[in-house]
């Protein structure tokens, strides 16, 4: 009999819907998170010695793309969701098994009275409340290969929007969640096939919907309206 997958963990985000979370981790840097244990894996010795690692792996499931069926192309965003690629030549959440793997900068491990071992991380592209099935190390002289070869992913990586957050606007954001605001609006959040400059998006980020247009490779912030939590 094949082994079930544990929930063993859920991270708490500042993403409260898909629309603007990094396409990859690790793309904004600023963007914090912390790991809580499901009750049963809260056992201190479980992470005796992560501390001493930079960064670790997270296994994950993309809970909001859990499909019975799947399809062997997708259409990749940053490929203007026009050009079908194989599955596995991508990391689309739209697979035979919605796993997500993700690698994050851990800031520090604090031991809490009642919630255990809680981990912060930062770099974080996951959904806020995602269920991690696995934490590994990451390992710099294996996991990493500087001269890898990154298929049409190394054609896209460096596109970036230019940002105008006004001075007003952005203050109403709290301060250590400013960078991290600018950093995901940098990787515009839009489908690649959307480029209607009269368009408005909203992006949900720490509380608060940020509301903005695009044109001509320029984003602007144009409205901040904290949201109301709906528990």
């Amino acid at each position: 009999m094949e082994g079930e997958m544990k929930t063993i963990a859920r991270i708490h985000s500042d993403f409260r819907e898909k629309f603007g979370i990094p396409r990859q981790s690790g793309i904004v840097p600023e963007l914090k998170a912390k790991i809580v244990f499901e009750p049963e894996y809260r056992n201190p010795h479980a992470v005796m010695g992560l501390e001493e690692y930079s960064h670790i792996w997270l296994l994950w499931q993309f809970s909001q793309a859990v499909r019975k069926t799947w399809s062997p192309t997708v259409l990749p965003p940053r490929l203007g969701g026009k050009t079908h690629m194989g599955v596995f030549a991508t990391r689309s959440p739209f697979r035979p098994n919605a796993i997500g793997l993700s690698s994050v900068r851990l800031e520090r491990v604090e031991l809490h009275e009642k919630l255990g071992p809680v981990l912060y991380v930062s770099g974080a592209d996951l959904l806020d409340g995602t269920p991690i099935y696995d934490i590994k190390p990451y390992l710099a002289y294996t996991d990493s290969h500087p001269d890898a070869v990154c298929g049409f992913a190394d054609r896209v990586r460096d596109y970036e929007l230019e940002v105008v957050f006004p001075e007003q606007l952005l203050a109403q954001i709290p301060r250590e969640k400013r960078e991290a605001a600018v950093g995901i609006l940098r990787q515009d959040p839009r489908p690649s096939y959307q480029n209607d400059p009269q368009r408005r998006y909203g992006v949900a980020f720490a509380g608060f919907d940020i509301r903005f247009h695009v044109q001509d490779g320029v984003l602007t912030v144009c409205e901040v309206e904290r949201l109301v939590r709906q528990d």
